[in-house]
């Protein structure tokens, strides 16, 4: 055996590989520190923008398993181990994967452009997908929001994005609006006077824009008035009920009649 061509060989396979494994260890330092600081940036920018949080780890996350199998392939590939196949393979993977979970895809699309766009925010009383509640949670693929009976709705974040949205809160005030039919014997201004009296004993009624009572529709039974007002957003409530029954009582005092339906029994 000649122990030289030996010797040889191992050196020429030493200095062959050896430098390719010398390279792929400084590669790895070299990207794992750049990805470290693209993920710091990133961070520093997502806080300053404001991201959600639910948002801002799942983005993070992902950024960083993407990077490191960037970062894997390009060290295979200095060693001289062919990525092609790799590459294939996590490709038909993500397309298989994707068409597995179209819907949840869908959600979570739709979860990203909630937490950009912003169109509502914890605590807001909102009305969507024909459900009307207190967002409770948004997350990144569902939104949950409490309904007034204290019962939680689970939303899907897909769904949301794509149909209509309203926020009665956002504004920070909402404007209260009943319609009260009195009879046709009915004086107007009395009655004008008498449901804006109403209004302006609340406290809890801003003064600008300032309430109104206006004629709006000469009905079959009833001269109907649209009596509006305008409060905060957590004095909607009350102001709404306490409108109706002290417009009633102010009324009924007055000898105003507010029309209803009879029914007429005939005798044969």
């Amino acid at each position: 055996m000649d122990y030289k061509i030996v010797i040889d060989k191992v050196i020429s396979i030493s200095s062959e590989y050896g430098i390719k494994v010398i390279g792929a260890f400084v590669i790895w330092i070299v990207g794992s520190w750049t990805i470290k600081k693209l993920m710091k940036a990133a961070n520093a920018l997502m806080d300053k923008s404001h991201y959600e949080e639910s948002l801002k780890k799942f983005l993070l996350n992902l950024a960083g398993i993407v990077l490191k199998v960037l970062l894997v392939l390009s060290i295979l590939g200095n060693l001289g181990i062919q990525t092609t196949s790799f590459a294939a393979v996590l490709a038909s993977a993500g397309l298989a994967i994707g068409l597995a979970l179209q819907g949840s895809l869908s959600n979570f699309a739709g979860g990203v452009m909630l937490m950009i766009f912003k169109p509502f925010k914890i605590g807001d009383f909102i009305e969507a997908q024909g459900k009307k509640g207190t967002v409770k949670e948004i997350e990144i693929f569902t939104t949950k929001i409490v309904g007034p009976g204290n019962h939680l709705i689970i939303i899907p974040n897909g769904n949301l994005s794509n149909g209509s949205i309203t926020n009665f809160t956002s504004e920070g005030t909402r404007q209260v609006r009943h319609v009260i039919g009195v009879s046709y014997d009915a004086d107007i201004k009395k009655t004008k006077d008498i449901l804006l009296k109403v209004l302006t004993s609340q406290n809890t009624v801003l003064v600008d824009p300032a309430p109104s009572v206006d004629l709006v529709e000469l009905a079959d039974s009833s001269v109907n008035f649209a009596v509006r007002c305008w409060t905060k957003n957590e004095d909607f409530w009350q102001v709404h009920c306490t409108t109706l029954e002290d417009a009633k009582a102010a009324l009924d005092t007055a000898g105003i009649e507010i029309p209803y339906p009879h029914m007429v029994e005939i005798k044969k």
